[in-house]
Protein backbone atom coordinates (compact mmCIF):
# COMPACT_ATOMS: atom_id res chain seq x y z
CA UNK A 1 0.00 0.00 0.00
CA UNK A 2 1.38 3.42 -0.90
CA UNK A 3 0.64 7.01 0.06
CA UNK A 4 -2.35 6.18 2.26
CA UNK A 5 -2.54 7.47 5.87
CA UNK A 6 -2.58 4.78 8.54
CA UNK A 7 -5.82 6.05 10.11
CA UNK A 8 -7.67 4.82 7.01
CA UNK A 9 -6.15 1.34 7.37
CA UNK A 10 -5.74 1.01 11.12
CA UNK A 11 -8.54 -1.52 11.53
CA UNK A 12 -7.21 -3.84 8.83
CA UNK A 13 -7.46 -7.37 10.29
CA UNK A 14 -3.73 -7.99 10.17
CA UNK A 15 -1.11 -7.59 12.91
CA UNK A 16 1.22 -5.73 10.56
CA UNK A 17 0.27 -3.11 7.95
CA UNK A 18 2.96 -1.85 5.56
CA UNK A 19 2.71 1.57 3.88
CA UNK A 20 5.14 3.37 1.58
CA UNK A 21 4.99 7.18 1.48
CA UNK A 22 6.82 9.86 -0.51
CA UNK A 23 7.22 13.24 1.20
CA UNK A 24 8.21 16.59 -0.34
CA UNK A 25 11.56 17.90 0.87
CA UNK A 26 11.19 19.79 4.14
CA UNK A 27 7.73 18.41 4.97
CA UNK A 28 6.93 18.66 8.69
CA UNK A 29 4.42 16.19 10.07
CA UNK A 30 3.11 17.83 13.22
CA UNK A 31 2.81 16.03 16.53
CA UNK A 32 0.50 13.02 16.32
CA UNK A 33 0.07 9.51 17.69
CA UNK A 34 -0.69 6.04 16.35
CA UNK A 35 -2.61 3.29 18.07
CA UNK A 36 -0.14 0.83 16.58
CA UNK A 37 3.62 0.88 17.01
CA UNK A 38 5.50 2.17 13.97
CA UNK A 39 8.79 1.22 12.37
CA UNK A 40 9.67 4.18 10.12
CA UNK A 41 12.41 3.55 7.54
CA UNK A 42 13.88 6.00 5.03
CA UNK A 43 15.49 4.51 1.95
CA UNK A 44 17.04 7.90 1.21
CA UNK A 45 17.15 11.37 2.76
CA UNK A 46 17.08 12.18 6.45
CA UNK A 47 14.40 12.35 9.15
CA UNK A 48 14.29 14.15 12.46
CA UNK A 49 11.86 12.74 15.02
CA UNK A 50 10.96 14.82 18.08
CA UNK A 51 9.04 13.80 21.21
CA UNK A 52 8.90 15.33 24.67
CA UNK A 53 11.81 13.03 25.59
CA UNK A 54 14.24 14.20 22.95
CA UNK A 55 15.38 14.27 19.33
CA UNK A 56 16.32 11.39 17.05
CA UNK A 57 18.21 11.86 13.78
CA UNK A 58 17.55 9.07 11.26
CA UNK A 59 20.11 8.83 8.41
CA UNK A 60 19.43 7.06 5.10
CA UNK A 61 18.96 3.29 5.31
CA UNK A 62 18.24 3.41 9.04
CA UNK A 63 14.90 3.26 10.82
CA UNK A 64 13.27 4.63 13.95
CA UNK A 65 11.05 2.61 16.27
CA UNK A 66 8.08 4.61 17.61
CA UNK A 67 6.03 2.88 20.34
CA UNK A 68 2.22 2.92 20.38
CA UNK A 69 0.54 6.19 21.42
CA UNK A 70 3.82 8.17 21.70
CA UNK A 71 3.23 11.73 20.46
CA UNK A 72 5.87 12.61 17.86
CA UNK A 73 6.57 15.01 15.01
CA UNK A 74 8.73 14.18 12.01
CA UNK A 75 10.70 16.42 9.66
CA UNK A 76 11.36 14.76 6.28
CA UNK A 77 14.32 15.93 4.19
CA UNK A 78 14.12 14.25 0.79
CA UNK A 79 12.69 11.03 2.21
CA UNK A 80 10.84 8.11 0.72
CA UNK A 81 9.60 5.97 3.60
CA UNK A 82 8.53 2.41 4.25
CA UNK A 83 6.57 2.01 7.47
CA UNK A 84 5.35 -1.00 9.40
CA UNK A 85 2.39 -0.39 11.70
CA UNK A 86 2.33 -3.15 14.29
CA UNK A 87 -0.41 -4.11 16.73
CA UNK A 88 0.48 -3.02 20.30
CA UNK A 89 0.59 -6.57 21.69
CA UNK A 90 3.54 -7.28 19.37
CA UNK A 91 5.44 -4.15 20.47
CA UNK A 92 8.29 -5.66 22.42
CA UNK A 93 8.66 -4.33 25.97
CA UNK A 94 12.37 -3.75 25.33
CA UNK A 95 11.43 -1.23 22.65
CA UNK A 96 8.99 0.99 24.55
CA UNK A 97 11.08 4.11 23.91
CA UNK A 98 11.80 5.61 20.50
CA UNK A 99 15.14 4.50 19.11
CA UNK A 100 17.08 4.60 15.87
CA UNK A 101 18.11 1.16 14.66
CA UNK A 102 20.35 -0.32 11.99
CA UNK A 103 18.68 -2.02 9.02
CA UNK A 104 20.27 -5.17 7.64
CA UNK A 105 20.34 -5.76 3.85
CA UNK A 106 17.73 -8.50 4.34
CA UNK A 107 15.47 -6.22 6.36
CA UNK A 108 15.78 -3.47 3.76
CA UNK A 109 14.64 -5.79 0.96
CA UNK A 110 11.79 -7.10 3.08
CA UNK A 111 10.63 -3.55 3.83
CA UNK A 112 10.71 -2.64 0.14
CA UNK A 113 8.72 -5.74 -0.74
CA UNK A 114 6.21 -5.39 2.09
CA UNK A 115 4.42 -2.31 0.69
CA UNK A 116 3.54 -4.18 -2.53
CA UNK A 117 1.80 -7.18 -0.97
CA UNK A 118 -2.01 -7.23 -0.60
CA UNK A 119 -3.37 -5.32 2.39
CA UNK A 120 -5.17 -8.42 3.67
CA UNK A 121 -2.37 -10.82 2.83
CA UNK A 122 -2.52 -14.56 3.43
CA UNK A 123 -1.08 -14.92 6.94
CA UNK A 124 -0.27 -18.60 6.40
CA UNK A 125 1.28 -18.07 2.97
CA UNK A 126 4.37 -16.44 1.50
CA UNK A 127 3.32 -12.89 2.41
CA UNK A 128 2.59 -13.84 6.00
CA UNK A 129 6.03 -15.42 6.29
CA UNK A 130 7.58 -12.22 4.89
CA UNK A 131 5.90 -10.15 7.60
CA UNK A 132 6.92 -12.60 10.30
CA UNK A 133 10.52 -12.50 9.11
CA UNK A 134 10.43 -8.70 9.26
CA UNK A 135 9.41 -8.90 12.92
CA UNK A 136 12.29 -11.29 13.62
CA UNK A 137 14.74 -8.90 11.94
CA UNK A 138 13.31 -6.00 13.93
CA UNK A 139 13.82 -7.87 17.21
CA UNK A 140 17.53 -8.38 16.48
CA UNK A 141 18.29 -4.91 15.08
CA UNK A 142 21.04 -2.91 16.79
CA UNK A 143 20.23 0.43 18.42
CA UNK A 144 22.31 3.40 17.23
CA UNK A 145 23.41 6.35 19.45
CA UNK A 146 21.48 8.96 17.48
CA UNK A 147 19.32 10.23 20.33
CA UNK A 148 19.61 13.62 22.04
CA UNK A 149 17.72 13.42 25.37
CA UNK A 150 15.85 16.45 26.63
CA UNK A 151 15.18 17.36 30.27
CA UNK A 152 11.77 17.87 31.84
CA UNK A 153 12.70 20.94 33.90
CA UNK A 154 11.42 23.95 31.95
CA UNK A 155 14.45 26.19 32.54
CA UNK A 156 16.92 23.52 31.55
CA UNK A 157 14.77 22.43 28.62
CA UNK A 158 14.76 25.97 27.23
CA UNK A 159 18.55 26.16 27.53
CA UNK A 160 19.03 22.79 25.83
CA UNK A 161 16.71 23.72 22.98
CA UNK A 162 18.62 26.97 22.52
CA UNK A 163 21.85 24.98 22.29
CA UNK A 164 20.35 22.70 19.64
CA UNK A 165 19.63 25.77 17.52
CA UNK A 166 23.26 26.96 17.73
CA UNK A 167 25.53 24.12 18.94
CA UNK A 168 28.97 25.00 20.27
CA UNK A 169 31.35 22.32 21.51
CA UNK A 170 32.94 24.85 23.89
CA UNK A 171 29.74 25.72 25.77
CA UNK A 172 30.58 25.67 29.47
CA UNK A 173 28.50 23.99 32.18
CA UNK A 174 29.68 26.79 34.49
CA UNK A 175 27.97 29.35 32.24
CA UNK A 176 24.73 27.36 32.22
CA UNK A 177 24.86 26.97 36.01
CA UNK A 178 25.42 30.71 36.45
CA UNK A 179 22.51 31.55 34.14
CA UNK A 180 20.25 29.25 36.17
CA UNK A 181 21.48 30.65 39.52
CA UNK A 182 22.86 27.28 40.58
CA UNK A 183 26.19 26.06 41.89
CA UNK A 184 28.29 24.00 39.48
CA UNK A 185 27.76 20.89 41.60
CA UNK A 186 23.98 21.31 41.82
CA UNK A 187 23.76 21.96 38.09
CA UNK A 188 25.83 18.89 37.23
CA UNK A 189 23.70 16.69 39.47
CA UNK A 190 20.48 18.08 38.04
CA UNK A 191 21.66 17.73 34.44
CA UNK A 192 22.54 14.06 34.90
CA UNK A 193 19.25 13.34 36.69
CA UNK A 194 17.30 14.98 33.88
CA UNK A 195 19.13 13.52 30.87
CA UNK A 196 20.97 10.42 32.22
CA UNK A 197 24.15 11.97 30.79
CA UNK A 198 26.79 14.36 32.06
CA UNK A 199 26.79 17.83 30.51
CA UNK A 200 29.96 17.04 28.57
CA UNK A 201 28.55 13.78 27.21
CA UNK A 202 25.31 15.49 26.20
CA UNK A 203 27.12 18.39 24.52
CA UNK A 204 29.30 16.01 22.50
CA UNK A 205 26.37 13.78 21.55
CA UNK A 206 24.27 16.76 20.48
CA UNK A 207 27.04 18.22 18.31
CA UNK A 208 27.77 14.93 16.59
CA UNK A 209 24.14 13.97 15.96
CA UNK A 210 23.31 17.45 14.64
CA UNK A 211 26.43 17.29 12.49
CA UNK A 212 25.09 14.11 10.94
CA UNK A 213 22.00 16.03 9.82
CA UNK A 214 24.25 18.70 8.29
CA UNK A 215 26.33 16.05 6.48
CA UNK A 216 23.18 14.54 5.02
CA UNK A 217 22.18 18.00 3.78
CA UNK A 218 25.48 18.26 1.89
CA UNK A 219 27.52 20.50 4.21
CA UNK A 220 31.27 19.90 4.27
CA UNK A 221 33.14 18.52 7.27
CA UNK A 222 35.21 21.71 7.41
CA UNK A 223 32.13 23.96 7.44
CA UNK A 224 30.48 21.95 10.21
CA UNK A 225 33.67 21.88 12.30
CA UNK A 226 33.96 25.68 12.07
CA UNK A 227 30.28 26.31 12.82
CA UNK A 228 30.30 24.01 15.86
CA UNK A 229 33.48 25.50 17.32
CA UNK A 230 35.94 22.65 16.78
CA UNK A 231 39.61 23.60 16.50
CA UNK A 232 39.97 21.71 13.22
CA UNK A 233 38.14 19.29 10.91
CA UNK A 234 40.31 16.47 12.28
CA UNK A 235 39.23 17.28 15.86
CA UNK A 236 35.61 17.10 14.75
CA UNK A 237 36.20 13.83 12.87
CA UNK A 238 37.87 12.28 15.92
CA UNK A 239 34.90 13.17 18.15
CA UNK A 240 32.42 11.95 15.53
CA UNK A 241 34.12 8.58 15.22
CA UNK A 242 34.46 8.16 18.98
CA UNK A 243 30.71 8.59 19.49
CA UNK A 244 29.26 6.95 16.39
CA UNK A 245 31.99 4.40 15.72
CA UNK A 246 32.52 5.58 12.15
CA UNK A 247 34.26 8.54 10.50
CA UNK A 248 32.04 11.26 8.99
CA UNK A 249 33.42 10.42 5.55
CA UNK A 250 31.90 6.94 5.97
CA UNK A 251 28.44 8.46 6.40
CA UNK A 252 29.00 10.70 3.37
CA UNK A 253 29.91 7.61 1.33
CA UNK A 254 26.69 5.93 2.49
CA UNK A 255 24.62 8.92 1.39
CA UNK A 256 26.23 9.01 -2.04
CA UNK A 257 25.84 5.25 -2.39
CA UNK A 258 22.10 5.52 -1.78
CA UNK A 259 21.78 8.35 -4.30
CA UNK A 260 23.78 6.46 -6.95
CA UNK A 261 22.02 3.11 -6.50
CA UNK A 262 18.47 4.19 -5.66
CA UNK A 263 16.05 2.63 -8.10
CA UNK A 264 12.84 3.57 -6.39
Amino acid sequence: MRNVPIHLLDHTPRTVVAIGTDYPHGFLQHSHTHRRAQLLYGSKGLMRVVTNRGNWIVPPQRAVWIPPLVAHEVLYLGVSTRSLYIEPELALSSKMDCRVISVSPLMRQLLMESVDIPLEYDESGRDGVLMQLLLYELARAKELPLFIPLPVDERLLARCQSFLQAPDIHESPHTWAHEMFMSDRSFSRMFREQTSMSFGQWRQRACVVLALARLSAGDSITRIAIDFGYESPSAFSTMFKRILGRAPTSYIDDIHSVEDNDVE
